[in-house]
């Protein structure tokens, strides 16, 4: 196997002293909501985003004077977008059914899929109104069924975003604050005076917002973990450099932490895009956020064969994967670990971020691994259940369980099998024992 790295990010040495210190810092400050409650939300709220409104919760009233600000086409691409996120939702959503069958005569199981009963669906937008967020987490929570939907997004340029906030509503949020960072995602999950807590957070943000949910979880549940951008370029001599450029640079624009990488087995095209990506960056408006993306965390790696390409890809798990090359099916077949495929120069990343209709909340530093991505499955929970409907079945049932039970010495556990064998099956079972086969058959 022949893999050339012509381009480097910084070391994962680095990036991990980067990552203890975020844990140490979010440890600290979700400690210290929990301890004050508002007043270190208000505080922090002050710190970073020097935002202290009478109420972070928004009235009735304030949506609606912030959602006028709107034009009738900005109003009409959100619902758009909206009703395409919801669309596919909906079709996941009937995928996911209800079963019940009888497995034996007279013994019941089944399974009912019951909406998580408090959500609450963090929206990025300190450095950019992250809009399409809003449909991701809030539309899909509501097809769901999600019976308390709270939504959190930070300030942008010192108030509330109309386009974000207006997205929120019209996903179907019954509760908007306008907080964002760490404070927001601790009042969500451990309550203050004035928020009551929920039972999962959602939703993509930065490596704070990512962290802070990583250590709440356990006491709410969280969808995944969705840190900082990443994306990936897997592209043979079928397409240009400025294609393979674009894509890469159109991501890295996110924030300075943002792992961009082009897989290609062309060194052509690996090094006409590394001129190219020089070029777009003299250009770009956000080139002094995608330049540090790129300077530290990009990478541009040549592999001889299509095998090596797909096995780089998998081991890396990009969030987000661009697919452009005369096989674009053959990965889509064989890959297993990357938050969402992107297949063909016609499909871009950015479609998928805001409008296409599949969610944007994915996966990151690896976790492709072992999760997919936000859907409306997220948001509902798959709860067995079990029932014995006949004097023949308890008594079968029982006599197995009974024995189970006493091979692992559980003989509590074994009396309630031996009660039911003794009451539905007329088998007289002595206490501490386990049930006779013969008998409970018969």
């Amino acid at each position: 196997m022949t893999i050339e790295y012509l381009k480097t990010g910084k070391p994962e040495t680095e990036r991990d002293a980067d990552d203890a210190k975020t844990r140490a810092i979010v440890e600290a400050t979700l400690a210290d909501i929990a301890a004050r409650g508002d007043v270190a939300v208000r505080e922090l709220s002050e710190k970073f985003d020097n935002y202290s409104p009478p109420a972070f919760k928004l009235s009735a009233e304030e949506i609606d004077a912030l959602i006028a600000q709107l034009t009738p086409r900005e109003l009409e691409d959100i619902r758009f977008a909206q009703e395409q996120v919801r669309n596919f939702a909906k079709a996941q959503r009937d995928s996911m059914l209800d079963i019940e069958v009888e497995t034996m005569p007279g013994v019941i199981l089944g399974h009912k899929n019951i909406p998580v009963q408090s959500v609450g669906c963090y929206v990025p937008g300190g450095k950019f109104p992250m809009v399409a967020s809003a449909h991701m987490s809030v539309a899909t929570a509501s097809v769901a069924g999600v019976p308390r939907i709270i939504a959190c997004t930070p300030p942008f340029q010192g108030k509330p975003n109309p386009g974000v906030i207006a997205a929120m509503h019209m996903g179907g949020a019954h509760e908007i604050y306008v907080m964002g960072g760490i404070q927001a995602i601790g009042a969500m999950a451990l309550g203050t005076e004035t928020i009551e807590p929920v039972h999962m957070l959602v939703g993509p943000g930065n490596a704070f917002v990512a962290e802070a949910k990583r250590q709440l979880f356990g006491k709410v549940g969280i969808d995944l973990f969705a840190g900082p951008t990443e994306t990936m370029v897997i592209a043979d001599d079928t397409v240009d450099a400025e294609m393979c450029a674009t894509d890469l640079l159109g991501q890295a624009e996110h924030g300075y932490n943002s792992p961009a990488v082009l897989l290609t087995n062309s060194r052509k095209l690996a090094e006409a895009t590394l001129v190219e990506i020089d070029r777009i960056l003299t250009i770009l408006p956000t080139a002094d956020t995608a330049s540090k993306s790129w300077e530290d965390y990009g990478e541009v790696i040549l592999c001889d064969t299509y095998d090596e390409m797909l096995e780089v890809a998998d081991d890396i798990a990009s969030e987000h994967v661009q697919v452009m090359t005369d096989r674009d099916d053959w990965f889509l077949e064989h890959m297993t670990c990357y938050g969402a495929l992107f297949l063909g120069p016609r499909t871009n990343v950015a479609n998928g971020d805001k409008v296409i209709g599949t969610n944007h909340t994915l996966p990151t530093k690896k976790a492709g691994r072992y999760t997919g991505g936000l859907w409306v499955g997220k948001f509902l929970k798959t709860h067995s259940y079990q029932k014995v409907t006949t004097d023949a079945a308890a008594a079968e049932i029982g006599a197995y369980g009974s024995r189970l039970c006493m091979l692992e010495g559980f003989v509590g556990h074994a009396e309630q099998c031996n009660l039911r064998v003794r009451r539905y099956g007329g088998v007289n079972v002595p206490y501490g024992t386990g049930a006779p086969a013969r008998d409970a058959a018969e």
